[in-house]
C-alpha cells in the first residue's frame, strides 16, 4: 500500500470541497472494499478523507418512503422493523450479503459503490483490464470467467457488479441523494450505474468529488409478496452466481404488478422491465414465469466460463417467482 494523507471531514461541505477539488482523494467510509484495493495496489488515492463521523446516518419514514443515510451500516438497515414489514425481500438481500462482522462495518453508500469482485481487475500483475486503464483490453473474456457477466456485457468488459442489496433497490426505483460541488441532486439508482460500453472504467454517474447522501426507498405496497433467491457455489459467504428479486401483487391468480431485478448476472444491478411487462396481467403460472425468465436473459454475451449462466438465470428467476406465487404450477 501507498503511503497517504488521512483527513477526518468534520462536516459534509467540507468533505465534499477537498474531493472536488482533488482528483487523487476519496472518500473513506466503513472501508470494506476501499481498504482492500488499496492493499493490493489496485487503487491508490494520494488523500483519504474520512467521512465516518459525519451526520450521514439513520433511518426515517415518511409515508410510504423510507430514507436511509447513506453511512447507516447494513446491519442497521436490516435490523429496522419497516425493512423487515415492508421490504422483505430487500432484508434477504442484506442477510444473504456479507457476515454479521461486515455488515456491522459497511456502509449503504459503500456498498452501492462497491467494485468489481473480477479476478483481472484485482490483479495490477494482469495488464489487460480495462476498468483499471482503458484501452489495454479485457483478460475475462479469454480467460477463468465463472464468477463473470452475461447481461451488459461486451468484449471490452464483463466484470460483474457484485451488490446484493442493489438488486432489490434498482426494482424498488429507489433514488440515491447526491451532493458534489454544485450542490444537490437525485439520481434513479435505474440511471446511476453505467454498462461498460468503449468506458469501463467510467462505472456510474458520480461527478468527481460528488457524495452519496441516502437513499430514498419507495416502501412495497401492503400485501405485496417479495422474494430475494441467491445461488451460489456455497452456503457460506459467498457472491451470487446468479439472484433474482421479485415483488409480485396477485389477484387471486393474476399478477396485478410485478417487479423483477436480477444479479450475479449482470455488469450493474439488472432491472428487467420487459419480464414485468409480461408478468403483468397474466395468469401466475410456469408458463407465464418461463416466458418472462427467457425475456430476462435475452441477447447474453457469452465466453466459454459463462454460458452456463443463462440457463441457471432463468431457472433462477422463474423458482424466485414461483415462491412469491406460491408454487404456482
Amino acid at each position: 500500500m501507498r503511503e497517504f494523507e488521512y483527513v477526518r471531514a468534520r462536516e459534509v461541505g467540507q468533505a465534499v470541497a477537498a474531493v472536488s477539488a482533488d482528483p487523487a482523494a476519496s472518500y473513506l467510509a466503513g472501508g470494506t472494499t476501499q481498504l482492500d484495493l488499496m492493499k493490493d495496489g489496485v487503487l491508490a488515492p494520494h488523500r483519504l478523507i474520512d467521512i465516518t463521523r459525519l451526520p450521514l446516518g439513520g433511518i426515517t419514514r415518511s409515508g410510504d418512503l423510507l430514507r436511509v443515510g447513506a453511512l447507516t451500516t447494513m446491519e442497521e438497515l436490516t435490523a429496522d422493523p419497516t425493512v423487515a414489514e415492508r421490504l422483505p425481500f430487500l432484508r434477504e438481500s442484506l442477510l444473504l450479503s456479507a457476515s454479521v462482522q461486515l455488515r456491522n462495518m459497511a456502509t449503504i453508500g459503500g456498498n452501492l459503490l462497491q467494485r468489481t469482485r473480477c479476478r483481472y481487475f484485482r490483479d495490477p500483475t494482469v495488464p489487460a483490464c480495462n476498468k483499471r486503464r482503458r484501452g489495454t483490453g479485457c483478460a475475462a473474456v479469454e480467460g477463468a470467467a465463472r464468477m463473470h457477466a452475461i447481461l451488459g456485457a461486451s468484449e471490452h468488459c464483463i466484470a460483474l457488479h457484485a451488490s446484493d442489496m442493489a438488486v432489490p433497490l434498482v426494482a424498488l426505483d429507489a433514488v440515491v441523494r447526491l451532493l458534489g460541488a454544485d450542490g444537490e441532486r437525485s439520481v434513479p439508482l435505474t440511471g446511476f450505474y453505467l454498462v461498460p460500453g468503449e468506458t469501463p472504467d467510467v462505472e456510474n454517474v458520480l461527478a468527481q468529488g460528488e457524495l452519496i447522501t441516502a437513499v430514498e426507498i419507495p416502501l412495497l405496497p401492503a400485501g405485496t409478496r417479495s422474494t430475494y433467491l441467491k445461488i451460489r457455489d456455497r452456503v457460506s459467504y459467498e457472491f451470487a452466481l446468479t439472484s433474482a428479486a421479485v415483488a409480485l401483487r396477485l389477484d387471486g391468480d393474476v399478477i396485478g404488478e410485478a417487479r423483477v431485478a436480477l444479479g450475479g448476472v449482470a455488469t450493474i444491478p439488472w432491472r428487467v422491465p420487459e419480464a414485468e411487462e409480461i408478468l403483468r396481467g397474466a395468469p401466475a403460472d410456469l408458463r407465464t414465469f418461463t416466458a418472462a425468465a427467457e425475456a430476462a436473459v435475452r441477447d447474453p454475451f457469452t465466453v466459454e466460463g459463462t454460458a452456463f449462466k443463462v440457463e441457471l438465470a432463468e431457472r433462477t428467476l422463474v423458482r424466485a417467482l414461483r415462491t412469491v406465487a406460491g408454487g404456482a404450477t
